[in-house]
């Protein structure tokens, strides 16, 4: 590897592994976020097992992906004899690791956004004749905008900074899994402090141009 694309290719897998899980958990996370505004039985213990990634060191929730998804883990070995689809040591165990770190602030985010819509909008939208899904997307999801963008935009950074649960999954492999935070840490152990402050630099600018991004959001 040269030393620009030391420098890029990391960039590159930390956008596309980060914007992906970032994806899948708004989609996903808005999901669950919707359930868990109702009120059934079991809802106490779903929204713990969502929220268990955000208190529990990455490196746990990397064993646990192990355990469950990994090539002789619980559902994994049965998808690998399957398919031969394993998410051990590639991009899309960054992207997983990412997902599953990021999902419980999607979910918050999300679930907090959708319970401050006032339910009379959404009562008048029902006796104007409208449906579930059409009050959804032209009442509920318009006022629950803001939280959910934010939502977005935290998961996002999050993603970024993924780094115990996607070294223990997709592994530190140079030009395949080496995400930036991957990239800083190997740069500052082999002495390479230029390297490591020229993407520390571009991390940082990123972050506070989110942060400047989130707080401009309407």
């Amino acid at each position: 590897m040269t030393e620009l694309s030391e420098i890029l290719v990391p960039l590159k897998l930390s956008l596309i592994a980060s914007f992906s899980a970032s994806l899948l958990a708004l989609v996903f996370g808005g999901y669950i976020a919707l359930i868990l505004c109702k009120k059934f039985r079991g809802k106490e213990l779903i929204d713990i097992l969502i929220t268990l990634p955000m208190v529990l060191p990455p490196t746990v929730v990397g064993y646990y992906l192990i355990v469950l998804l990994g090539r002789n883990g619980i559902v994994g070995k049965y998808l690998y004899q399957l398919t031969g689809f394993t998410f051990m040591f590639n991009l899309y165990g960054s992207i997983l690791a990412a997902f599953i770190i990021a999902l419980p602030i999607m979910v918050k985010s999300a679930r907090t956004a959708f319970e401050s819509v006032d339910a009379e909008f959404i009562n008048a939208s029902y006796t104007l004749g409208h449906s579930k899904p059409a009050t959804f997307f032209k009442i509920t999801l318009p006022l629950a905008k803001k939280g959910i963008i934010t939502g977005f935009v935290l998961s996002f950074a999050r993603c970024l900074g993924e780094f115990g649960a996607s070294l223990m999954v997709a592994g530190n492999i140079e030009g395949k899994t080496t995400t930036t935070p991957l990239a800083i840490y190997n740069f500052v152990g082999n002495g390479e402090w230029d390297k490591a402050n020229i993407l520390v630099i571009i991390y940082t600018v990123f972050a506070g141009s989110l942060l400047y991004f989130m707080g401009r959001i309407k």
